[in-house]
């Protein structure tokens, strides 16, 4: 799926469990579909819940299968996936290859959550936070009745939830180390992107031990060489603000019910929000001649001396309080 963080598109994914009994679906957004990012999403799932299920039922994803299910032979688990079903006590069923079907519970969920919470691409300040919000969103959603048992979803979940397993004592710690080669430019290659690491030309190989969102280089000798977020961390799209922009010229009016409104910049949002159209319109032309040599992040950070060199105070207002009530960019006002 597709959200905003800082005021670009990033591309997404979101791990979904649901509950046939009960139908309580709950989710976890993930930058990855990578084993780490699957098995750190299903530790926050559980956490959700309060406690692990007795049985999941699965189907051939990568992260988990290593051999599907044949007419002759049952599939095959990866190693990591066992250890850490081992961990948690769960037992796991496999579904047959390209048998939806047979897991139609979850299929279901992810389309009712793709139409109900993603129509537009949400906001998202942080993974974590994004995880907050999609939790109380789908603890609101259990406030409903079941399609088919006509009782709240929240009461026959709460009957369910008794026979989850308990949460481990232990946290189960989600990594992987990777032998990486280094050329002379210092540079290894990690999520198929060459990362530049310092001294690691100085030995033959480096290691990654990587989490769902981090890595780390460490030298054969132990030495943690560097250290950041993964690449796929920073992978993120612009969002065509100059094409945005000249439609709201011909059509000032719509500005408030576009749905790219709620991604503007704290203070560009509110210079444009007055209720003049004709100084609206003038206001539009004045942003698209600056996103012609300037983001619009550098217009929101830069926004005084940018806009005040042709206004001496657009907002009529006294900047110092108007900052300290203002957003400040990059967030939804």
């Amino acid at each position: 799926m597709e959200v905003v963080k800082d005021g670009e598109f990033v591309d997404t994914h979101a791990l979904l469990m649901s509950y046939p009994y009960s139908n309580a679906g709950f989710a976890i957004p993930l930058p990855s579909e990578n084993q780490e990012c699957f098995l750190e999403g299903l530790k926050l799932l559980f956490k959700q819940c309060g406690g692990v299920p007795r049985k999941i039922r699965i189907d051939n994803l990568t992260p988990a299968v290593k051999k599907v299910r044949s007419k002759t032979e049952e599939a095959q688990l990866t190693d990591a996936f066992i250890q850490f079903q081992n961990h948690y006590g769960f037992e796991v069923q496999v579904c047959n290859p390209r048998k939806g079907n047979e897991k139609g519970s979850v299929e279901n969920k992810v389309g009712y959550i793709r139409y109900n919470f993603f129509t537009t691409s949400p906001v998202m300040n942080s993974y974590e936070d994004f995880t907050e919000t999609l939790r109380v969103q789908l603890e609101k959603d259990r406030q409903r009745l079941h399609y088919e048992k006509e009782v709240l979803i929240e009461d026959l979940w709460n009957d369910e939830k008794n026979y989850l397993l308990e949460l481990p004592e232990e946290d189960y710690p989600v990594f992987k180390e990777i032998e990486a080669n280094v050329n002379k430019y210092n540079e290894a290659k990690l999520d198929n992107t060459l990362i530049h690491i310092p001294k690691a030309s100085n030995y033959p190989f480096i290691y990654f031990v990587v989490s769902w969102d981090k890595y780390k280089a460490v030298s054969p000798d132990g030495e943690i060489l560097y250290e950041d977020f993964r690449p796929y961390m920073n992978k993120k799209r612009a969002i065509p603000w100059l094409s945005i922009f000249k439609d709201w010229i011909r059509k000032p009016r719509a500005v408030p019910y576009s749905r790219y409104q709620k991604y503007l910049p704290g203070r560009i949002n509110d210079y444009l929000m007055v209720e003049d159209l004709v100084v609206r319109k003038e206001r539009l032309v004045e942003i698209v001649n600056l996103l012609v040599t300037h983001d619009i992040k550098r217009i929101n950070e830069e926004f005084y001396d940018l806009i005040s060199g042709n206004n001496e105070n657009p907002f009529g207002l006294d900047w110092d309080e108007y900052d300290s009530l203002a957003p400040t960019g990059g967030e939804q006002p």
